[in-house]
């Protein structure tokens, strides 16, 4: 917590609390997404979950959940609801014959250059709010923070320390 964010009768002032304004943040672009995308078009897990794909083509669904964030429930629903709809293909490994490989289908690519645009769109929209100069040094925030992120949930918090000294951050 950020100096300040406690009142002086021991309260919190969600305005001023990074948690609060993050979570702010991702569902004022889910909103603008949606607004871009139209009702047709991917939905942002969808969107992120054939990026991930479109870089590692035959992944796991357990690669997948470790790469997109995305719980490994609503994952495999999203994959059953995505392979109904003729996006994913899906195939027993060779390797573990308990794995799916999962890969983009024709249609789901196409379906992808669509959503990559809306996204896009979105992205540019919310970057708006702020001043030029300030957009690339708050994706590079972002970028640091997502870095302390995976390095939690791989090495838990010795690593965070780390990459928080690599980006010349104490603790």
């Amino acid at each position: 917590m950020l100096k300040g964010q406690r009142k002086a009768n021991g309260g919190f002032e969600l305005s001023e609390a990074p948690s609060h304004l993050i979570r702010r943040c991702q569902q004022f672009y889910g909103d603008l997404y949606a607004r871009e995308a139209g009702s047709r078009e991917l939905t942002k897990q969808q969107f992120t979950l054939l990026c991930a794909l479109e870089h590692n083509e035959g992944a796991s669904q357990t690669t997948l959940v470790e790469i997109t964030g995305i719980d490994r429930s609503t994952l495999a629903e999203m994959v059953r609801r995505m392979l109904e709809r003729g996006l994913l293909s899906r195939e027993r490994t060779e390797e573990d014959q308990r794995a799916n490989a999962i890969a983009i289908s024709p249609s789901g690519r196409k379906a992808l250059r669509g959503a990559r645009n809306a996204a896009d769109r979105a992205e540019r929209a919310l970057l708006d709010a702020l001043p030029a100069p300030e957009r690339l040094k708050f994706v590079k925030s972002l970028s640091q923070i997502a870095s302390a992120a995976e390095a939690y949930a791989t090495n838990g918090t010795a690593k965070i320390h780390k990459v928080a000294r690599r980006n010349g951050k104490r603790f």
